[in-house]
């Protein structure tokens, strides 16, 4: 994976608007997010919340006082505002922040130093060739699921790598279901998302923002969907602000009589 030196003001080869774009996927995205990496912070700091939000869901992941002894895995990270979130929140705990896109991982190192972070490449899907093993005490997975092929079999591992009575955090744009939370999500994409994206030459993984957010789950159907995946007591929690209907968190535990053992 690459990233490109192309001035910010001009897309990159194949980020052009092409009449149905697919959604990106696998090493299609990591690419995608690899071009990105450098101007992602600038565009997510246009978002009001977004960092706030972020804390709030690992908040919610319930682990008491400042997370000492605990194991923490931050799916997803990114650059490592996730990341941030949950060492902000739990300061003594050992995080392990996950990624498939290098360029991210770059930043995400770069930013976030410390000797309770470790950050690791690999996609989700091939945790344990990368040496992630668990058991975890927590999993936060933040803007992820939407993004994979097989999110059952995405949740299936982290049910597994949990520790009995582990939690599980889901912060995603996964609309409510109501059509007034879907314009509010349309307009904000054509009159900021979208505009941004093309300037800072990302349009194609902006694209994919907006469609990957209108074709996933809603909140209600991304609740049920962990609950056949065999987590328990899940519920879906809202964000203040514009975000209402927008993004949530889903939280949910794996079951503390859970038989398998974590890997």
């Amino acid at each position: 994976m690459t990233q490109s030196n192309e001035s910010s003001g001009q897309e990159r080869e194949g980020s052009r608007p092409t009449p149905g774009d697919p959604l990106l996927r696998g090493a299609d995205l990591a690419d995608a997010f690899d071009g990105a990496a450098r101007s992602y912070d600038r565009l997510t700091a246009l978002n009001p919340g977004y960092h706030a939000h972020l804390r709030r869901s690992a908040r919610r992941l319930g682990i008491p006082a400042d997370g000492a002894g605990r194991r923490i895995l931050d799916l997803g990270c990114g650059t490592g505002a996730s990341t941030a979130a949950l060492a902000a929140t739990l300061p003594a705990a050992e995080i392990t922040g996950v990624d498939m896109s290098a360029g991210m991982l770059r930043r995400a190192r770069a930013a976030h130093r410390s000797p309770r972070l470790t950050f690791v490449h690999a996609p989700v899907e091939r945790l344990a060739e990368a040496g992630v093993r668990g058991p975890f005490d927590a999993v936060l997975a933040a803007y992820l699921l939407r993004n994979v092929t097989d999110p059952d079999a995405v949740l299936a591992t982290v049910r597994a790598l949990l520790a009995p009575g582990g939690r599980l955090a889901v912060h995603e744009y996964t609309l409510s279901g109501r059509a007034a939370h879907r314009a509010v999500w349309t307009a904000v994409c054509k009159a900021i998302v979208l505009p941004a994206g093309t300037v800072a030459g990302d349009g194609r993984l902006y694209r994919h923002l907006r469609r990957s957010v209108t074709e996933f789950d809603t909140a209600p159907d991304l609740r049920d969907r962990l609950r056949r995946a065999g987590f328990v007591h899940v519920r879906v929690l809202p964000m203040p602000g514009w975000q209402t209907g927008i993004v949530h968190t889903v939280v949910g535990s794996r079951p503390v009589a859970d038989a398998g053992g974590a890997r």
